[in-house]
């Protein structure tokens, strides 16, 4: 929303880590799946095992959305990844024994959405297939991104939907 010259001058104030993930972010439209994904969920690559899976999705930092899933990829583990090899639900890591690899969990037929996908495309998609959370690949299946429901509710509610539920409180 801001001109590119006043978004150019914040960048070069961010650290270079967050800021070349703004950069990335800003170069898919904004009702789209790429415009509106989180660029940092919990990735692991397959021979991490459920212990250690369980172990990221407690950082309290993490959106209990984020918390949902873990992703499962190829070196690199950063996005954009390595290929994504599928998802492992937390659900399903609760039930497994703690020394099991994740590799041997994974929902690997899981649909994934694409950077350009509508906001209307990954509403459906989270409503078909009961997510909270969604993989967003590029076209080599590379890991960029993940938009959770979190994410559509923000761009699907209008701008000053928290004023609003702030001054009704008030």
């Amino acid at each position: 929303d801001l001109p590119p010259e006043t978004a150019e001058i914040l960048l070069r104030l961010m650290e270079p880590e967050e800021a070349e993930d703004v950069r990335r972010l800003m170069k898919y439209v904004e009702n789209t799946a790429g415009g509106m994904m989180t660029p940092e969920p919990v990735i692991l690559g397959p021979d991490a095992t459920v212990a250690d899976a369980l172990a990221h999705v407690r950082n309290p930092e993490l959106t209990p959305a984020l918390a949902s899933m873990v992703f499962v990829c190829r070196q690199p583990l950063e996005c954009p990844t390595g290929k994504l090899l599928g998802v492992a639900h937390i659900q399903r890591l609760l039930r497994e024994p703690p020394s099991t690899l994740v590799a041997g969990v994974l929902d690997d037929a899981l649909e994934v959405l694409r950077p350009e996908s509508t906001i209307d495309e990954v509403a459906a998609h989270l409503a078909t297939y009961n997510l909270v959370a969604a993989p967003v690949v590029d076209e080599e299946r590379r890991l960029i991104g993940a938009v959770s429901v979190d994410d559509l509710l923000d761009h699907m509610l209008p701008d000053n939907w928290r004023e609003q539920q702030a001054e009704r409180r008030a």
